[in-house]
């Protein structure tokens, strides 16, 4: 769940060490495009290589990133999700190989999860953001019939002509959980093909590097926050060629009647996730660490660890709410972390 159309800062994490919006060493430039809003969050690109190629590419790279926003937009009417959620449980509605892909992969997180990440949730979604704005607690009916609307089984996806139908009235896909890992990809992507040796893109702290820096910088370096202070870097992580994501629930969630609900909801409680405040995840591609900080963040520390522990190139940092001074580590973590 997301709060309503809201610019949010960068969450959890935060780049160490790269201020200058174009920092020079000999004929390599950093170009920094600042932060800019998209995606509902703030975005940066930065592209390391000659002068003109790197401000062409840190241009290019954001441009990708607000495409993918006017096409993957639950808010946008004119998106192309938007039109799946209007009309594919009156008809097939086709869709781009693009979207298409997304949704079967966003289907492979929710068997993987069994059901924990779930990119039909939007129903239930809708009924919390409602609820915030109202200050009223959903009642159960309310919450069963939301709920009867979400599950990616109820998601017909068919190849043969790259349709999307929805089974039950009322369904709506909300793609929050990984469109954002997907849209950093994208425009690593587009660095790397416009000729940039190295890049950092960060959305909403969704973030994937590769290369290095400029200068005498050996990698990458991106902060943890402490969720009990946004001031204070609890831990700094080195970066080559990974990506991060945190999913966390003390900066985006709403009040209702006093009580905090999380943006990360669990679609089996119908509720928030509440076992863990902070879950930061390291994985080769932005997507993957997008869509399973959420999955861990929903199954909890013990099935969302044991997940972790069984895939390949992927480590987590998982913070309880009772002991925020003490992350629990996947066993590779410690690699990445500076002294």
């Amino acid at each position: 769940m997301r709060a309503a159309r809201l610019i949010v800062p960068v969450v959890l994490v935060v780049v160490v060490g790269v201020g200058l919006r174009q920092y020079q060493a000999g004929r390599i430039v950093a170009v920094d495009t600042g932060f800019r809003g998209t995606m509902g969050t703030w975005a940066q690109v930065i592209a390391v290589g000659p002068n003109a190629v790197a401000e062409s590419c840190a241009e290019k790279g954001f441009a990708e990133l607000v495409r993918i926003d006017e096409a993957m937009s639950d808010f946008k009417e004119t998106s192309e999700l938007s039109k799946v959620n209007r009309d594919a449980f009156r008809e097939k509605v086709p869709v781009s190989e693009e979207l298409f892909s997304l949704l079967q992969t966003s289907v492979e997180y929710s068997r993987l999860s069994d059901g924990g990440f779930d990119v039909t949730i939007g129903p239930l979604v809708d009924l919390w953001r409602k609820a915030g704005r109202t200050n009223t607690t959903p009642t159960e009916a309310q919450l069963a019939a939301a709920r009867a609307k979400v599950g990616y089984e109820k998601l017909i996806l068919d190849p043969a002509d790259r349709s999307v139908r929805f089974a039950v009235e009322g369904m709506r896909l909300d793609l929050g959980a990984i469109a954002k890992g997907y849209a950093v990809d994208r425009a690593i992507e587009i660095l790397r093909q416009g000729g940039a040796v190295g890049g950092m893109v960060n959305l909403g702290g969704n973030i994937r590097t590769f290369g290095r820096p400029v200068g005498d910088k050996r990698n990458w370096r991106i902060g943890l926050r402490d969720p009990t202070d946004p001031n204070h870097i609890q831990l700094t992580l080195r970066l080559d060629g990974w990506a991060v994501a945190t999913s966390g629930d003390y900066e985006r969630f709403v009040f209702v009647e006093g009580q905090k609900v999380s943006h990360i909801l669990d679609p089996a409680t119908r509720r928030g996730a509440t076992g863990l405040t902070s879950v930061t995840i390291l994985a080769r591609t932005g997507l993957e660490a997008d869509a399973l900080s959420t999955t861990v963040t929903v199954m909890g520390k013990d099935k969302g660890l044991a997940l972790i522990e069984r895939l390949p190139d992927t480590e987590a940092i998982l913070i309880e709410p009772d002991k925020p001074d003490e992350p629990i580590f996947s066993s590779g973590v410690k690699d990445f972390v500076i002294p």
